[in-house]
């Protein structure tokens, strides 16, 4: 853990942190409110004591009441990653500050979040989806998004057809896996 850094990041951001600082091994965490994300990224990316230059990743997150967005930065200045969350979006229209003007490859994993996750990114030039086809009007990775079949909303259905084991159709007894079982 880097304690240096620890201090520069309460000491330059402590009126806008959502919460102490976090330190973990070779990790830091830091929350701000998605009003602060712009600039308190920005000040990471361009302060020399900071310069946290590379987004390593940019990920949407449902907690189930809250949606959040999570930034992975590294600097040479710190052995420690940085974590950045952006905490408290709104579930019904979560809405986060673009990073594109800092990071240009931050573009496809703000779409990534959108897709998944619905979060719009305001200042992303290319908000649209990058997996899920242009019509499909939900999010696969929200806590509230049930496939049609989903077994786990009805206990006496068991297992979903396309996860129902099958062997090979040239099994033999002798190639066959066996399952061990509780006894």
């Amino acid at each position: 853990m880097d304690r240096a850094l620890r201090s520069r990041l309460e000491r330059r951001f402590g009126d806008r942190l959502a919460g102490s600082v976090h330190q973990r091994h070779d990790e830091t965490e830091i929350r701000v409110s998605a009003a602060d994300v712009a600039d308190t990224l920005r000040s990471l990316h361009d302060e020399p004591e900071l310069d946290f230059r590379m987004l390593a990743d940019l990920a949407g997150v449902d907690t189930g009441t809250h949606m959040q967005v999570v930034y992975h930065l590294w600097s040479a200045t710190t052995r420690d990653w940085l974590r950045v969350v952006a905490d408290g979006l709104d579930r019904d229209a979560p809405r986060c500050p673009s990073v594109t003007f800092l990071w240009k490859g931050a573009e496809w994993m703000e779409r990534e979040a959108y897709d998944m996750f619905g979060i719009l990114f305001e200042g992303n030039r290319d908000m649209r989806r990058i997996y899920m086809p242009d019509e499909y009007v939900s999010h696969p990775l929200r806590k509230d998004f049930h496939l049609a079949d989903d077994a786990s909303r009805s206990p006496g259905l068991g297992v979903r057809p396309m996860e129902d084991p099958a062997p090979p159709r040239d099994a033999t007894p002798a190639t066959n896996v066996r399952r061990a079982v509780a006894g």
